[in-house]
């Protein structure tokens, strides 16, 4: 992977689940939603596409098998990529504490 595409995934990544995180929590008022969800998101892009979500509760030495092998296959590239995602996730937690506690009320 190319530096200049590594970094404006990270930059991306960041951007992406922080604000998705800021709105969540706006709407639900709950400051770390984004990052307990984010690592089921993370499990959803890292999965394979023939492993379907029913396989996991159906079959589930298998599906867990095969997503082990795929995260231990993830290149240094890929796994920057999601930390800086969840780094955005976590910051989003923390920023809105902030507002909240500085007065600010959404919704």
């Amino acid at each position: 992977m190319n530096i200049p595409i590594l970094l404006i995934s990270v930059v991306l990544f960041f951007v992406l689940f922080f604000g998705i995180g800021f709105l969540l929590n706006m709407l639900l008022r709950m400051s770390w939603i984004m990052a307990i969800i984010y690592p089921l998101v993370c499990i959803w892009i890292i999965a394979q596409d023939d492993i379907r979500l029913i396989d996991y509760f159906r079959q589930p030495s298998t599906a867990f098998t095969s997503l082990g092998s795929e995260i231990a296959s993830l290149q240094v590239a890929d796994i920057t990529i999601l930390l800086s995602g969840f780094l955005g996730a976590i910051t989003s937690g923390i920023v809105i504490r902030m507002l909240r506690k500085s007065g600010y009320q959404m919704f």
